[in-house]
């Protein structure tokens, strides 16, 4: 293999700046900013606005079936003959 042509693959916290949740995974994004965890190791830090953990998709939010479900009754509503 060629030497210095692979990106750097570590350790990078993603933090939930929605939910303020924090996890920690491998990848090759490059970051400036850095945060140090309670384990004491001193990791790159990207900030996301949606998470797992904050999207009503995986947290099940009843919000947004509410609002379907009445688009749908509107609709029905509107077009029943």
């Amino acid at each position: 293999m060629r030497k210095d042509i692979h990106p750097n693959y570590r350790e990078v916290v993603f933090l939930d700046t929605s939910s303020n949740t924090q996890f920690v995974t491998r990848s090759t994004i490059e970051t400036k900013d850095s945060i140090t965890l309670e384990d004491g190791k001193t990791y790159p830090l990207v900030k996301l606005e949606v998470s797992s953990a904050s999207h009503p998709f995986y947290t099940g939010s009843k919000a947004n079936y509410i609002t379907a479900a009445g688009r749908v009754e509107k609709f029905n509503k509107k077009y029943k003959k």
